[in-house]
């Protein structure tokens, strides 16, 4: 069982257990019941928007650790871009290292479909992040998810010629119905064991090398973007990467994609 779902269970538990006392002894204070109230929503809320968690849905956030050969997967979100995705491409060719781009569905034209069409081809591993990356797409019905992600992955599988299986779920976000349409699907939902924090326009670009660099481990899955949601700003990744590559090369880390680090070792 995951932390998350431990957290939610427990939680309500102690909600039954509140209303079971309240029911046989006489009503609790207000206070206590809005305090009741307002926890177990704060833990459903952590458990959307922190998907490290595992609460409502199986996320997988890092692989198994291979001492012999360690090996850690780069994930590049909310691309491609046109300015930024062959930057990243380049740097990861030049490396000999091998990434994953959870590539947004209405991008996938023109260029940019050529851009991703390149990445496959290079043996880069390309991912779903939705096609709209609706930012109120935890909020939205299941129809409404399905449509969304059904469009995105027509869209990978035309531009590649191949079906992916892998899903990072716009801003990160899970819940029960996220969870039941990506199995509906046939879907791994990606998280991630480290992070930049390189996705805002704000992003400092030491800081999010220290971070990176400090977390990088064998069987790590680390959050990069090559790319502005809305094309509206200058991610770091791009410039910090291949200081991040070089860290890995003399860390002795290889640079795979999601696929291969969780595929099971015989």
């Amino acid at each position: 069982m995951t932390p998350g779902r431990a957290l939610l269970y427990a939680t309500s538990v102690g909600a039954i257990g509140l209303g079971v006392r309240s029911v046989t002894r006489g009503a609790v204070p207000v206070e206590v019941a809005a305090g009741a109230v307002v926890a177990f929503a704060s833990v459903v809320m952590a458990g959307v928007v922190e998907p490290r968690l595992g609460m409502f849905a199986d996320v997988v956030n890092r692989g198994e650790p291979r001492p012999d050969a360690p090996r850690l997967a780069l994930t590049f979100d909310d691309g491609p871009s046109l300015e930024h995705t062959p930057r990243v491409l380049d740097a990861l060719a030049a490396a000999g290292a091998r990434a994953t781009f959870f590539v947004i569905g209405r991008k996938l034209e023109g260029e940019r479909a050529r851009l991703v069409r390149r990445a496959h081809d290079e043996g880069h591993a390309i991912g779903c992040h939705g096609h709209a990356h609706d930012r109120l797409f935890a909020l939205r019905s299941a129809r409404r998810v399905r449509d969304d992600l059904k469009t995105a992955l027509a869209a990978i599988a035309d531009v590649t010629g191949s079906a992916t299986s892998l899903f990072r779920p716009p801003i990160g976000h899970t819940n029960p119905t996220i969870a039941s349409v990506a199995e509906e699907l046939d879907l791994d939902i990606i998280g991630f064991s480290v992070r930049g924090y390189d996705g805002t326009a704000r992003a400092d670009e030491a800081k999010v090398r220290a971070r990176l660099i400090s977390g990088l481990a064998d069987g790590a899955i680390a959050l990069l973007h090559d790319g502005a949601e809305r094309d509206d700003f200058t991610p770091v990744a791009p410039a910090i990467l291949p200081d991040v590559l070089g860290a890995m090369r003399d860390a002795g880390i290889a640079g795979v994609t999601v696929s291969e680090l969780i595929a099971p070792v015989d």
